[in-house]
């Protein structure tokens, strides 16, 4: 990590309030234990609930897991089936404020945690270095099941979050029961992003270059929020977003540690930063692209302005059961918030294969 970023990391650590807003409780009627699966009733029940405009989730916690102390959402049951969601960069929990409920009401318990960096989730040591490479991520979720006793859940998510699945689904099988995947396979290398790509794509990866300048790292922390935006649009140019639900999860932003990971991901994508050591071995497993064998679906919004893999070229490192979906209706990247039903649909259904 270079000096500037450590810095700022710090800079940020010394003005950190560590303290967890809780968020109100919304009440939920939730199916019986034993129900691992939605009627059509039940799911249609859910969710006229879900997509009325949830504001809030049932239940906010943290507990400390690995490096982290973690703040998460959780809903549904205690006993039923975990499911673990994953949100993506620059976005929060909020992705999933619709999906919950759904999941929630079919039976399953659901646990949507704010990744490192975002929201209230704080590292446990000002010493431990704010690391964004990929397998320090899936670390983490190997570390909340872990302190959640959880011994297996469908892992699930979209952007960063699809990525961290992927990889606990290839590296980990026996805790995953199922995946589901926006965008595909998304586990990477560093030794294949030393690959020039056609000029038009490289284009599309802007950000990711600025942010390896250290003008990049001082205007993303200027201008976190507008950045963030401007990737939402970018990204969902047909999803009319308003004030109120950008303000929400931009929140999630002003982590102390946010600006650091953000900046350390993409240059460690690009071999312009070093990983810990610790992670070696496991970036060793990635970089031979492991397949992953549980079984899995994945999605794409038809309307996703991100950098994004076509289906026909990752469907073969699914070697599980597997079916991809495309979600039309003009639906960008944060495919959870702008289709919750598809989504919760796909972890109904993958937790049936």
């Amino acid at each position: 990590m270079s000096a500037s970023i450590d810095q700022q990391r710090r800079k940020f650590l010394g003005a950190a309030a560590l303290g967890l807003a809780a968020a109100p409780f919304a009440g939920l009627a939730f199916a019986s234990a034993s129900d691992k699966s939605a009627t059509p009733a039940k799911l249609a029940t859910a969710t006229a609930t879900a997509t009325g405009g949830r504001s809030s989730f049932a239940r906010m916690k943290r507990i400390r897991a690995g490096v982290l102390d973690v703040a998460y959402a959780e809903d549904g049951p205690a006993d039923g089936t975990p499911v673990l969601l994953l949100h993506g960069w620059p976005y929060d929990i909020y992705s999933y404020v619709d999906v919950a409920p759904i999941l929630a009401a079919a039976g399953y318990r659901v646990i949507v945690p704010y990744l490192r960096g975002y929201g209230d989730t704080r590292f446990v040591s000002a010493d431990t270095p704010r690391n964004g490479q990929q397998a320090a991520l899936a670390a983490d979720g190997l570390a909340l099941l872990d302190a959640l006793k959880i011994d297996r859940a469908i892992v699930a998510g979209y952007d960063w979050g699809a990525r961290t699945a992927d990889i606990m689904a290839a590296l980990w099988p026996e805790r995953c029961k199922a995946l589901v995947s926006v965008s595909g396979y998304l586990i990477g290398s560093q030794a294949l992003n030393h690959d020039p790509l056609p000029p038009k794509a490289e284009q599309q990866w802007w950000y990711q270059f600025y942010f390896a300048t250290e003008r990049g790292a001082a205007g993303y922390a200027r201008y976190t929020h507008d950045f963030a935006r401007l990737i939402w649009q970018t990204a969902s140019p047909q999803w009319a977003f308003d004030d109120a639900t950008f303000a929400r999860s931009a929140a999630a932003l002003d982590n102390p540690d946010h600006v650091a990971i953000t900046l350390h991901n993409y240059r460690w994508r690009l071999g312009l930063a070093e990983g810990e050591a610790q992670y070696d071995a496991l970036e060793k497993q990635l970089a031979a692209l492991p397949p992953i064998r549980v079984p899995a679906i994945t999605l794409e919004g038809d309307a996703n302005g991100a950098p994004h893999p076509e289906p026909a070229a990752y469907a073969r490192r699914f070697t599980g059961k597997y079916e991809h979906r495309t979600i039309g209706g003009g639906i960008g990247h944060n495919l959870p918030q702008e289709a919750p039903q598809a989504f919760a649909q796909a972890v109904l259904d993958v937790a049936r294969f």
